[in-house]
């Protein structure tokens, strides 16, 4: 496979296309942190921050463009000063030419993002959001063809994603009928002659299609289309796709004890403690998580009757309350989050296999805490 020249802004696009900048947060500092978007990549290191020891490592490892889940330039500066620590992190970066992306709470929201993640390495089945923000806006599509044709468009609305209704794929629906139209004499088409009006024995084929994946519908039926100029229609719909959300919510395959399903986070999360307060004596079917912060949806993990609720942050009252309203809290840290690294490497190599550089998971542990 012969090798593909890169740039960050590739990479950038096939975050934006995991993890969309819609679903960030308004508050939040997404994208381009420092850096140029046209640079020729080199290598890449995935990490979730930014510190001067991975800026030392990306160095080392001739990286010239760091993907991050926390941004790097989160409030506003109001000075870079080489003094200070974050100041010689932008120095030591601009001065080397490396890049920085941020994906952060898009990628928290995103499917297969930072808490889908975490809810299946601790085993969450028929997982939903723990808050629903959105849900996903829904399109049809409808193409025209030559009935020689349907059954290739009728796969290529499936590869792109188009026609999936829950549980069911390749869902469209054809009629039939006849196209017209007029090849000019600049045209080169597949049927009919050069001003001559042309009738075409045709299908109309339609499906539903998530706006996200639209463009990778339309990509997928000009790949396959006889014609010259693919005619297709595109229309919003009051139905609604996939909710989207902060936090997971789901079950167990079976009811374990607490103290035995403790363990089993603190081993699929590779956190060697954790704080725990509630009840553990109980036993925990239905499980809340969310990877931050997440003191501020204990209520709504409540109203999910949560057995437990695993976050990375909790403050003394904020506990004191969780266990008053019965929910049992693991605060296994906010570098559980540490878990998108492995997954964002795997997403970029897949999407782009011939590009032949690097990839690398970052090795410098940026967890502040340490227990004594």
């Amino acid at each position: 496979m012969k090798e593909q020249t890169m740039k960050h802004a590739d990479f950038f696009q096939i975050m934006d296309k995991w993890a969309p900048k819609s679903l960030a947060y308004h508050w939040d500092n997404i994208g381009l942190q420092t850096g140029r978007f046209h640079d020729a990549t080199s290598n890449i290191l995935v990490t979730l921050d930014v510190t001067e020891e991975v800026v030392d490592e990306a160095i080392e490892k001739e990286v010239n463009l760091i993907i991050a889940h926390h941004p790097l330039l989160f409030q506003p500066l109001k000075q870079i000063n080489v003094d200070h620590p974050k100041g010689r992190v932008i120095q030591k970066l601009l001065k080397n030419d490396i890049t920085v992306f941020a994906a952060h709470t898009n990628l928290d929201v995103a499917q297969g993002g930072v808490n889908d993640l975490l809810s299946d390495a601790i085993g969450l089945k028929n997982t939903e959001p723990l808050e629903i923000l959105d849900q996903e806006p829904l399109l049809k599509i409808v193409v025209f063809v030559p009935d020689s044709h349907i059954q290739e468009l009728r796969d290529a609305f499936n590869e792109g994603g188009a026609g999936q209704i829950g549980d069911y794929s390749h869902c469209t629906f054809q009629s039939a009928g006849q196209g017209t139209f007029r090849p000019s004499e600049e045209a080169n088409p597949y049927i009919g002659e050069e001003n001559k009006l042309t009738y075409v024995d045709e299908k109309k084929l339609e499906a539903i299609v998530p706006k996200k994946k639209l463009s990778k519908v339309i990509q997928a039926i000009n790949s396959v289309h006889p014609y010259e100029e693919p005619a297709y229609d595109i229309y919003p719909l009051e139905n609604k796709g996939e909710p989207i959300g902060i936090g997971r919510f789901g079950i167990l395959d079976q009811s374990v004890s607490m103290k035995s399903f403790i363990q089993t986070v603190k081993k699929n999360l590779d956190m060697p403690q954790m704080r725990v307060s509630g009840n553990i004596e109980k036993n925990v079917k239905k499980v809340a998580v969310l990877g931050g912060s997440g003191e501020k949806y204990v209520s709504h993990a409540v109203r999910k009757k949560a057995d437990v609720y695993i976050t990375g942050d909790m403050t003394f009252h904020a506990a004191q309350d969780a266990e008053q309203l019965g929910l049992t809290i693991i605060d296994a840290g906010h570098y559980i989050e540490k878990i998108m690294k492995k997954a964002t490497q795997n997403k970029l190599i897949q999407e782009i296999p011939a590009f032949q550089s690097k990839v690398y998971v970052s090795q410098v542990n940026t967890d502040p805490f340490v227990f004594l």
